[in-house]
């Protein structure tokens, strides 16, 4: 069955990536590559696709440019079958855009050409976003760091005043901030029921090189729930409660470009589908482990069933049991 509908609002760039990258070649020399795609990224455009993938109804809002790199973004999307409707198109700006040139361990080097995310403000959200957020089961926030015109207590009373009441609000960040910038997020992780940094970003907002401590330090903020992403080792998840552990899947690396899109898409499925926080990372875990597998923030995950069969497979633990139990369940939550 379809399930949402989740709103994805936030940040969207163009990425264009190459691999294998092992050199950049000399005066105007040229290297053959396996690989180019290019892919609808970014904090809210790549866990839209993901979204889209398993199965998810998913609108998103946020501003690209109205060139071609804007045109080409809703175009890829639209193919995954997200609602590019409320989608903002900033007249005379470029759209955000990244060049990634993938080396062969899958480490991602990022030269970035800012556009019209950041130039994305209150003013852009209407009546028509504030319906499509008071129907939405889930409302993701995707690098509101990154959307520099947009005041974040603005934003919080605009989620807040739209929202239904069971609405559930993620977040997830796009850069490694730091504490000044925990500062200026404060009033928008107030009305965040989970926040879904990496490791990196989760230390360098907080000061805190402990990650349960940084967690706990985030929560002080009035934040529900932390599911801190740890690479290859896997993610930790405080729910207020406790603090659990979910191990990462094992894949043969091609690239990590987008691994947190894919965990914050199946962590969000997860929460769909009624399953706990530690139920639902080990849904997130395997999205985005499936997404190092190929190259670019929508690559590797195919399904709903694939993603279900493979959260079966991940451990005999009863909560990854359980997890794969709610994926094959007709009933939404």
């Amino acid at each position: 069955m379809t399930r949402g509908p989740v709103v994805c609002l936030g940040v969207h760039i163009l990425d264009v990536l190459g691999r294998p990258v092992t050199v950049i070649p000399p005066g105007q020399q040229s290297v053959l590559l396996d690989e180019i795609r290019a892919t609808a990224a970014g904090t809210a455009a790549g866990p839209s696709v993901d979204l889209a993938k398993l199965g998810v109804t998913v609108t998103n809002m946020g501003a690209v440019g109205d060139d071609v790199l804007g045109d080409l973004v809703v175009t890829l999307l639209e193919r995954h079958g997200v609602d590019t409707s409320l989608l903002t198109r900033k007249v005379g700006q470029r759209t955000s855009a990244t060049i990634l040139p993938i080396r062969p361990n899958g480490e991602r080097p990022a030269l970035h050409a800012p556009g019209a995310s950041g130039e994305f403000t209150r003013g852009d959200l209407h009546a028509d976003h504030g319906t499509a957020l008071s129907k939405a089961k889930v409302i993701h926030v995707g690098g509101p760091d990154a959307l520099s015109a947009l005041d974040p207590g603005e934003l919080a009373d605009f989620l807040t005043s739209a929202k239904g009441p069971s609405t559930i609000i993620t977040m997830d960040v796009l850069r490694t901030g730091g504490p000044d910038e925990l500062a200026r997020l404060a009033p928008l992780l107030a009305v965040i029921d989970w926040f879904l940094p990496n490791d990196d970003q989760l230390r360098t907002l907080t000061g805190e090189s402990d990650l349960e401590v940084a967690m706990t330090k985030i929560r002080s903020l009035g934040v529900s729930g932390v599911a801190v992403t740890l690479g290859e080792q896997g993610s930790l998840i405080d729910d207020g409660v406790q603090v659990l552990a979910v191990p990462a899947m094992k894949v043969n690396v091609v690239d990590t470009t987008g691994c947190g899109d894919g965990f914050d898409a199946g962590f969000i499925l997860g929460l769909l589908v009624g399953a706990s926080p530690h139920e639902a990372a080990w849904i997130g875990t395997v999205c985005g482990g499936l997404v190092a597998t190929g190259l670019g923030s929508d690559a590797g995950i195919v399904d709903l069933e694939q993603v279900r069969g493979l959260v079966a497979g991940m451990s005999a633990d009863e909560s990854a049991q359980s997890a794969a139990r709610r994926l094959s369940n007709n009933e939404e939550k």
